[in-house]
């Protein structure tokens, strides 16, 4: 299992602000708004892309722009999205046409110097482990849970709260569903409206013994009150959770699952 700490440090040789190089908010933000426009426009070429990018969709890797949404999206319809300049990553939930049916979709981008060199997606379509018929509960959310709005500095969690909340929620799941508001809800693949402690416990202590479920990549955006954790779910599913966190409290968790043999990471 990669632990917290372990996950966070992956970029502590990256250049430290201001330094050319840095990974900035607005580094990510363009680029993560570079890559919906090009997925719209089904055009990868004005994208940052490393010369060996890595992309997958649902656990299978394959060349970006050549198969799956990148030949069906249409103008994507909305997004949340966390920013986490340690490592140097994005992570988005969002609903996208796929001809012209909506689905939920989950992204992940990681930049290296620059380049885009991690690109994973998780598109929910018919026969997926799913919850509602469409991801419209996903936009109503945020309309309460305000995903996006910086927290105010008093009530913003450390990376270290965030990694392991995440990692706790994983490691006994679903015992780990600790300090959460009871105005909590919990969405599943944009659909649903269940109370975030509804068939789940909170286990005392720091995880320990075999995890349920495996941390495979926690990221966090302080800023936004936003912890990212990937896993593969009982039953086959690749899997993305994000969850808002601030004064002590969670206030939403929404889980994006599709069906996979693996996520294409391990």
């Amino acid at each position: 299992m990669t632990s917290p700490s372990t996950t966070a440090s992956s970029s502590a040789s990256a250049p430290g602000p201001g330094a050319p190089g840095a990974c900035t908010r607005e580094l990510l933000q363009t680029t993560l708004d570079a890559y919906l426009q090009a997925l719209t426009t089904h055009d990868p070429s004005t994208l940052p892309l490393a010369a060996d990018v890595k992309f997958t969709e649902n656990g299978t890797v394959s060349t970006i722009g050549e198969a799956g949404l990148w030949k069906t999206a249409g103008t994507v319809k909305y997004s949340q999205s966390a920013l986490d300049t340690e490592a140097c990553s994005t992570a988005s939930h969002l609903v996208v046409p796929d001809g012209s049916t909506d689905i939920p979709v989950a992204l992940r981008l990681k930049l290296t110097g620059g380049k885009l060199t991690e690109v994973e997606m998780i598109a929910v379509r018919s026969g997926d482990y799913s919850v509602g018929s469409a991801p419209g509960a996903l936009i109503e959310m945020d309309e309460t849970v305000d995903w996006e709005k910086p927290v105010p500095t008093a009530e913003r969690e450390s990376r270290e709260t965030l990694t392991g909340w995440m990692d706790k929620y994983f490691h006994v799941f679903p015992g780990g569903v600790c300090d959460t508001d009871d105005s909590c809800v919990r969405l599943e693949n944009g659909g649903g409206d269940f109370k975030c402690s509804a068939g789940a416990t909170c286990a005392t202590g720091a995880p320990s013994g075999t995890p349920k479920l495996d941390s495979r990549l926690i990221l966090a955006d302080e800023e936004r009150g936003i912890g990212i954790g990937f896993t593969m779910f009982t039953g086959g599913y690749t899997d993305m959770h994000m969850f808002k966190m601030y004064g002590g409290k969670v206030y939403a968790v929404h889980a994006m699952l599709a069906k996979a043999a693996n996520s294409g990471w391990e």
